[in-house]
């Protein structure tokens, strides 16, 4: 029966490692979601890894040579218990997989399931670093946020790939 199985990537090669995984014939799953990114005064979005330095593998260990991914560019080590590699609760990868849009990117707002009254934290934009209040969705990628500003209440809308728990 096949499972999900976690790959330990080495830094920044979640790409690569996916690549050589998938021509060696392995089932990946890569979850990204997109990032907002700053750089000589232009921002952009750009796709990153949901999970840094992890990917997932699908496979039965009785049909396949797994310890091969050991060995593979791009992996540092498949995660194991002892010997035996770990599967990964098949709804966690579910779940996951529910949240992406059309073109395969997780949609954190989504994946996150905040409900009105939710403490969240600002994670990026000119406010990073604020905590506030989820109060509502503004659009399907925008959420209003309830922050305490200089003694006052003030409601901001936001990204909502900006946002976390």
């Amino acid at each position: 029966m096949e499972k999900w199985y976690a790959v330990h990537t080495q830094a920044n090669a979640e790409a690569k490692a996916r690549f050589n995984l998938a021509n060696q014939g392995f089932d990946v799953y890569l979850p990204e979601h997109l990032k907002q990114r700053r750089h000589a005064r232009r921002t952009e979005w750009v796709r990153k890894a949901l999970f840094p330095r992890y990917l997932f593998v699908r496979m039965s260990l009785d049909n396949v040579r797994w310890r091969a991914i050991h060995s593979t560019i791009g992996v540092s080590n498949l995660v194991c218990q002892g010997d035996a590699p770990v599967p990964v609760p098949s709804s966690f990868v579910d779940e996951v997989r529910a949240c992406e849009n059309e073109r395969g990117v997780v949609l954190l707002d989504k994946f996150l399931h905040l409900a009105q009254g939710d403490a969240v934290k600002i994670v990026s934009g000119p406010l990073a670093s604020l905590t506030g209040i989820f109060e509502a969705e503004a659009s399907k990628d925008r959420s209003v946020v309830l922050l305490e500003i200089l003694g006052r209440r003030l409601r901001i809308v936001t990204p909502s790939g900006a946002l976390t728990t």
